[in-house]
């Protein structure tokens, strides 16, 4: 009477085991990825809530503030910036409306990289913002 061996091959865990590093590959790099963009959400919400302000002191006096540091944003336009650890320094362009951020204690990927956001007005004055910055393009908002 043959007796059948219970379990795996060999060949059988190789392939389990070549899958699941091929999942690993692919899944490590797109979880970095997302956890970076999870920890620069709070760069881009100070800087969408200094558009904001820039958009309503535009609209009231129709030039735009001179703030060259973050304290000249909370003294200007009522923006609290100080309690943010992973924004290092702020401005905004008087003569354009520019807004720049720089990334800092997020990942060595983005750290000291910046983000914008373009004041772009119409004749209506009307304004629209557009992101960019020295980040990867990966990091930078598309709205």
């Amino acid at each position: 009477m043959l007796r059948k061996e219970k379990g795996f091959t060999l060949i059988e865990l190789l392939i389990v085991i070549a899958i699941i590093g091929i999942l690993a590959a692919i899944a490590i790099p797109m979880y970095r990825t997302q956890t970076i963009k999870a920890k620069l959400t709070e760069v881009t919400n100070a800087v969408s809530n200094v558009a904001s302000a820039v958009g309503a002191y535009r609209q009231e006096t129709n030039t735009w503030p001179n703030c060259p540091a973050k304290s000249d944003i909370q003294s200007s336009l009522g923006v609290s910036l100080a309690a943010l650890t992973r924004l290092g320094t702020m401005s905004v362009a008087s003569a354009t409306g520019l807004i720049t951020a720089q990334i800092q204690s997020i990942d060595s990927a983005v750290d000291n990289s910046t983000l914008t956001l373009s004041a772009l007005t119409s004749s209506d004055g009307s304004i629209r913002w557009e992101w960019g910055g020295t980040a990867n393009p990966a990091y930078i908002p598309k709205r």
